[in-house]
């Protein structure tokens, strides 16, 4: 990182980060073009869990690649300025990398399916087996992500 004074090296910060935040932006590659889309997600044991339909682009992208670049970002505030080149903006955000798989096993399914509604909500509501069959679980294994602020 070229700015190592705003690098966060505290795990427990970067944990921090990927819970307190509400949408992930996930970065494919798609024949050398790139594919960048929000998605709800969750986060659990070094992964991230995010669901779509059975059928898009998302998951043609990922099935021909599931390599996958991710960032997410809280605590935003733009910092007024005398003039519009001395404006900043604090933020705190964690940029990572990893490997997607897409889920069969409907045990695998439901399991990334609580993580994720158990990100935005407290507890975990029941849903039918036949709702996590027409629904896409993947699974990106979280390779490497640093984490970093500005102005905190």
């Amino acid at each position: 990182m070229r700015r190592s004074e705003k690098e966060i090296v505290d795990r427990s910060a970067i944990d921090d980060i990927m819970q307190r935040a509400l949408v992930c932006r996930i970065a494919l590659c798609d024949n050398g073009a790139p594919y960048v889309v929000p998605v709800n997600f969750g986060y659990d044991s070094g992964c991230l869990y995010i669901h779509s339909a059975l059928e898009g682009t998302k998951l043609d992208i990922l099935r021909r690649n599931p390599l996958v670049s991710f960032e997410v970002d809280i605590d935003h505030a733009l910092v007024a300025g005398r003039e519009p080149c001395s404006y900043t903006f604090h933020y705190r955000s964690v940029v990572g990398f990893g490997t997607s798989a897409i889920l069969k096993d409907l045990a695998e399914k439901r399991k990334g399916m609580d993580v994720i509604i158990g990100h935005y909500v407290v507890s975990v509501a029941s849903y039918p087996d036949a709702a996590l069959k027409e629904a896409a679980v993947v699974r990106i294994a979280i390779s490497s992500m640093t984490g970093r602020q500005s102005g905190y």
